[in-house]
């Protein structure tokens, strides 16, 4: 089992915790909310149908988990998305090969290139 120096956990340790952090849809949705700024807690809570309590649950897995950080700033607690959380899990997938990413600006070039008159090239005209 791969050490990694920084915290004393082991990598794959650190897989299993945010792996099973990303499991559950709540904590995804709460994720994909936070890509966009730092949320106040009331304001992550707000469009899910449960109680502050059961919210703070979720953001504590995912803190433990390192997707996330939280800060009291004033009387308000908020919630930041961690950039280089999800680094670890991105190079484990990364090697199994289908989950490659995507340069989806080359990918526009290239469709630009094969539509530039509007129609593709036929190779049978």
């Amino acid at each position: 089992m791969e050490a990694d120096p920084a915290n004393g956990h082991s990598m794959n340790t650190d897989l299993d915790i945010a792996f099973a952090a990303l499991a559950d849809p709540t904590r995804r949705a709460i994720l994909s909310m936070l890509l966009e700024d730092d949320m106040a807690v009331t304001d992550v809570a707000d469009p899910f149908e449960m109680s502050l309590a059961a919210i703070s649950k979720h953001l504590t897995i995912l803190t433990r988990a390192g997707l996330i950080s939280q800060e009291k700033r004033g009387r308000v607690k908020w919630c930041k998305l961690e950039p280089d959380a999800l680094r670890a899990a991105s190079v484990w997938m990364q090697g199994f090969g289908q989950f490659e990413p995507v340069n989806l600006d080359a990918f526009e070039r290239f469709l630009e290139s094969e539509f530039r008159d509007g129609t593709p090239d036929d190779p049978r005209s």
